[in-house]
């Protein structure tokens, strides 16, 4: 694949592009490119207030850019579900999904209302019900599906017999196997649509080390003597050399979003210093994200978990 930029993303006018945890970080900088190039952007995301002030920015520098606000809390179901009938009421076909939102390596184990760890709950199982919900809508748009993945993913495990992990959390395993979940959804969403007929693309994406506030908003946060080494010594000295900005860590996603080159089933990642940085194109794919029995296990799993079936 030919290396790609800001410039290929191709004229997006009349695309309807829903892109969770859109207002900061990639997610956002997905959604300004996408908005640039005409596209109607939904921003699904949590917090109002933060979604109009992105909103906002988006439109200062491109005032005439269609982008609105949908509330979404992936870590609820019944978020997920009333922002799924809203878009099925509409009835408009949705051209392009980004499954952008989570959260990562939480200090302490925490439960979600459903009963769900919530690593598991926002980074995957919100976002599996998601596309299940809107399978309807997605296949009248022959939709393209980004799922976002991770270099952590490296280092996950499918635990079928504790999803939840209720013995023994440990933040990076479990955002590992949330991340692992992701990249194995994104492959058998592929495999589910060619031998059905769904029409969908379903591709993966991840975007390396992007500087943005995620990692304040987990292992760190809690520790004020990790927060000061963060502030003094890593960002300034260490970080600049192993991560790329936001907006070029949306590239691979903007790639897997837009690129007509690429095809259903791809991964899609930085491609220097180990996956960390660097411009976009096919990533590595871990043997365990490859395995198809384990994937449609956890697809089994997780429509026994969410009551989501895709029919």
């Amino acid at each position: 694949m030919a290396s790609f930029t800001i410039d290929d993303i191709p004229d997006l006018t009349g695309k309807r592009v829903i892109i969770t945890g859109s207002n900061s970080g990639t997610g956002f900088e997905t959604a300004k490119a996408v908005t640039a190039k005409g596209g109607s952007v939904i921003m699904a995301v949590r917090n109002a207030d933060k979604a109009h002030a992105a909103i906002s920015a988006i439109r200062r520098e491109t005032p005439s850019a269609d982008v609105t606000f949908e509330a979404l809390d992936l870590s609820r179901q019944a978020s997920v579900t009333a922002f799924a009938e809203r878009m099925l009421a509409d009835g408009r076909p949705i051209d392009i999904l980004v499954n952008n939102a989570g959260v990562m390596m939480l200090p302490t184990r925490e439960v979600t209302e459903d009963g769900f760890e919530m690593q598991l709950a926002t980074n995957y199982l919100g976002h599996f019900a998601l596309t299940g919900r809107l399978l309807p809508l997605l296949r009248a748009g022959r939709a393209r599906v980004v799922q976002l993945s991770s270099i952590a993913h490296r280092r996950g495990e499918i635990r079928l017999d504790d999803l939840n992990w209720t013995q023994g959390y440990k933040p990076w395993p479990v955002y590992g196997q949330s991340k692992l979940a992701m990249l194995m959804f994104g492959l058998e969403l592929d495999r589910c649509s060619a031998a059905d007929g769904w029409g969908l693309t379903s591709v993966v994406a991840h975007p390396g080390y992007a500087r943005t506030g995620l990692i304040e908003n987990g292992p760190l946060v809690r520790s004020p003597i990790a927060r000061a080494g963060l502030r003094y010594i890593f960002r300034p000295l260490i970080e600049p050399l192993i991560s790329h900005s936001a907006a070029d860590g949306a590239l691979p996603i903007l790639m897997a979003a837009t690129d007509p080159a690429v095809r259903g089933g791809a991964y899609i990642g930085a491609t220097q210093l180990n996956e960390l940085k660097g411009p976009p194109g096919p990533a590595k794919a871990e043997p365990q994200a490859l395995d198809t029995e384990v994937a449609a296990r956890l697809w089994a799993a997780s429509e026994q978990m969410t009551g989501v079936r895709f029919a």
